[in-house]
């Protein structure tokens, strides 16, 4: 044979084996014609355990689609979801996501719809971040868990979604009332009056809601000191609406001494209450009985966490108790704009309703549900009000970028546009950074803006 035929016969062979080498296997190859479904199945779980998630999609999508009245189509379609859920990442879990709820949506009344659900708020949960930033992955994962509960209430999941729940609802809290602290330190009393009533209304188990009613007391005290010194006011219109101030202050008192007895406010409590000649209720048994168990379920700070914190992207929960009911009903944040109004209106003598502290935003509340704590580093001052004015030291609007189509000013035009922007800037900016305290007169130091 010559050398040039065995040259070609070589190269043939290794050809060959390098085309068998890269051939891709058929995943319906070597099933048994008996039960192929089943084979299939269990070869996308042998590949889910060695973490080969793609393998494993593929063949539970052929299962899926082959054989459509297969008994382990709902195993499959969950388990699509959880090859996602497991694999991790942002973009899995949207993928995730989606899965559950196609099979939540085609097995709603299996016993694994319940753990989809479980599973979908745990991704929230698992995205969620520090209080003083983007909270959007808190609010998702305390739908999904009321969810789970409120539609699967026999599930034995309950348990651990009550628990996750009340760990999510300590950081939208802590949230509120950092926002609530920040303008009641700065005498914007309206705003920290509607943070403060949202907060104690919708999160009854949040670590320091003592200190939240504790300082609701000490502002409407303020409030009705401040209605008090007004001039030109005639006197029982003054008393009567300092009154009602006065009373609010004693009912937040009350409340902290008989739902938080063993909380580290309510002798505080009592001291003001004793202050304001007000009676000092006494807690129930069964009151006190929670109150102790609530207190007893939580963990401990220690000041090595408190420093490793600020390094941390998610929250620290330890606070969370492990006791109680969660709060099922949606965040309502009160409208302070609406609350100074009717305050105004009453001054002056007209006829309105009783202080509304009662009034519930509508979405377009001073400060709204979803404004941003002020002074976080990732988001940007609280504002907007019903009438448009800002709440807070809220930057200049962008101005509107030039339209490509308009005719371009001359060049000496635009210079000249350029160094006053730059000096109207400046100035705004000096403006914003100042950080000497401005103070407020009469009521308005009742007005957030």
């Amino acid at each position: 044979m010559s050398r040039t035929t065995i040259t070609c016969v070589a190269l043939a062979s290794v050809l060959l084996l390098a085309g068998c080498h890269h051939k891709v296997q058929n995943p319906m190859a070597n099933i048994d014609s008996k039960q192929p479904d089943k084979i299939l199945f269990d070869r996308a779980m042998d590949s889910m355990k060695h973490a080969h998630y793609e393998e494993a999609r593929t063949l539970l999508e052929n299962l899926i689609n082959t054989y459509p009245e297969s008994e382990y189509i709902a195993r499959a379609k969950l388990a699509v979801g959880d090859s996602y859920f497991t694999e991790g990442g942002t973009a899995a879990w949207q993928q995730a996501e989606s899965q559950y709820k196609d099979f939540q949506t085609f097995f709603p009344n299996m016993p694994e719809a319940a753990e989809a659900q479980l599973k979908i708020a745990t991704m929230h949960y698992r995205e969620m971040e520090k209080p003083d930033r983007d909270y959007t992955q808190a609010m998702h994962a305390a739908e999904e868990y009321k969810a789970l509960i409120q539609q699967y209430p026999d599930s034995p999941l309950v348990a651990e979604a009550k628990q996750r729940l009340r760990e999510v609802q300590e950081d939208l809290a802590e949230r509120q009332y950092r926002i609530a602290h920040f303008y009641y330190l700065r005498d914007n009393l309206a705003a920290s009056q509607a943070r403060l009533q949202s907060l104690i209304d919708s999160y009854p188990l949040y670590s320091g809601v003592d200190q939240a009613l504790y300082e609701l007391g000490l502002l409407y005290e303020k409030e009705a000191a401040a209605i008090r010194r007004q001039p030109n006011v005639n006197e029982a219109v003054k008393e009567k609406l300092a009154s009602v101030f006065d009373r609010h202050a004693i009912d937040a008192y009350s409340r902290i001494i008989t739902r938080y007895p063993a909380m580290h406010r309510a002798n505080d409590a009592r001291d003001r209450l004793r202050a304001l000649s007000a009676p000092i209720p006494t807690p129930s048994p069964d009151a006190l009985a929670a109150s102790k168990a609530e207190e007893q379920s939580r963990g401990s700070v220690t000041l090595t966490r408190r420093v490793l914190d600020d390094f941390r992207k998610h929250p620290d929960l330890a606070r969370s108790p492990q006791t109680g009911e969660p709060s099922m009903e949606q965040e309502e944040v009160r409208n302070a704009a609406e609350m100074v109004k009717d305050l105004s209106a009453q001054m002056s003598g007209k006829p309105v309703a009783e202080l509304s502290t009662e009034a519930v935003s509508s979405g377009t509340g001073t400060p709204g549900a979803n404004a941003p704590a002020p002074g976080s580093s990732s988001t940007p001052a609280a504002s907007s009000t019903s009438g448009g004015a800002s709440t807070a030291d809220a930057s200049p609007p962008t101005p509107a970028p030039t339209q490509v189509n308009e005719v371009q000013k001359s060049t000496a035009t635009q210079d000249s546009a350029q160094s006053a922007d730059s000096t109207a800037n400046s100035a705004d900016g000096k403006q914003d950074s100042s950080s000497k305290k401005k103070g407020k007169k009469g009521l308005r130091k009742l007005i957030p803006f």
